[in-house]
């Protein structure tokens, strides 16, 4: 019952801090009016990202594109809305795991799998962003397309190809020699991606997870953690020096995600992993097909 109302509470408390920001501002109907329908973008984004370990950057970047933003604010934005939607998700796997999976073999490997990748996807995001900062930006938004493009088709391949692994009854439940060495190698070299393209990292581990044999639900509430820890990592440098966030769409694109991340464990939960996974990679091979500039 405590563990309820405390849940309750800190929803009550996110709400009542959310209309304290819409009413600060100078015209909130005007704002409501305007950006209201980014609510549903969120809510949509979160779904995918928390319930596929995918970032909502799949979901941010196309739809950014579309209205024309340059590509710091495409990224900035993306991992703004997201830094809502992934810690609602986080804080919900995490609170599954705590509630029901402790003691299931299959997920014995959480906290070790968080160590090793989270510190080097976050040193990643800050390497790239770096070399951003250097070279005066991230260059031209039609790069950041194609390299979106990409990444997208070779992800659902990615993701394609593990389906018949999802069919297994039993699962590894200790990390190997190999992960041990893999995990923070491909999380560095996700978390660069991410920086560049507000997806990356979670997307990787997820597959590499899955293709290792480790448990789908599992995977995904690594995914999500990590996901979590590196969007608010990357999300500083918009913040404090790019100046490239656009608020009005994260005020109400960030409310609608903290609600899809919130569900997105029930969706998991509820759809089949085999199905949940051909839907998400059918539709990012869609957007990554879309992004390019055929």
């Amino acid at each position: 019952m405590l563990q309820k109302l405390s849940v309750i509470h800190i929803r009550l408390v996110l709400v009542v801090i959310w209309l304290i920001l819409l009413i600060s501002q100078t015209e909130p109907l005007q704002l409501i009016y305007d950006y209201a329908g980014f609510s549903l973008l969120g809510v949509i984004g979160a779904i995918f990202a928390n319930s596929t370990g995918a970032g909502g950057g799949v979901i941010f970047v196309p739809f950014f594109n579309q209205l024309n933003f340059d590509s710091q604010t495409t990224v900035a934005t993306s991992f703004a809305i997201q830094c809502c939607g992934m810690t609602a998700g986080a804080l919900t796997w995490w609170a599954y795991y705590r509630k029901s999976q402790t003691h299931n073999p299959d997920w014995q490997g959480l906290n070790q799998t968080l160590f090793l990748t989270v510190p080097l996807s976050i040193l990643g995001i800050f390497s790239a962003q770096l070399i951003q900062f250097l070279s005066g930006g991230m260059g031209e938004a039609h790069r950041l397309h194609i390299g979106f493009g990409v990444f997208s088709i070779l992800l659902s391949v990615a993701i394609f190809a593990s389906i018949p692994l999802l069919k297994k009854e039993r699962f590894k439940q200790y990390l190997s020699g190999l992960d041990k060495v893999s995990l923070p190698l491909i999380s560095y070299f996700g978390g660069g991606i991410t920086a560049y393209l507000s997806i990356g990292v979670g997307e990787l581990i997820a597959v590499f997870l899955i293709i290792r044999g480790f448990n789908i639900t599992f995977a995904i509430a690594v995914a999500v953690i990590l996901s979590a820890f590196s969007v608010w990592a990357g999300v500083l440098f918009h913040v404090f020096n790019t100046g490239a966030v656009y608020w009005p769409v994260v005020l109400f694109a960030g409310a609608g995600a903290i609600i899809g991340g919130i569900l997105a464990k029930h969706v998991v939960l509820y759809f089949s992993p085999t199905r949940l996974k051909l839907f998400f990679a059918a539709w990012v091979l869609i957007l990554g097909i879309s992004a390019l500039p055929l």
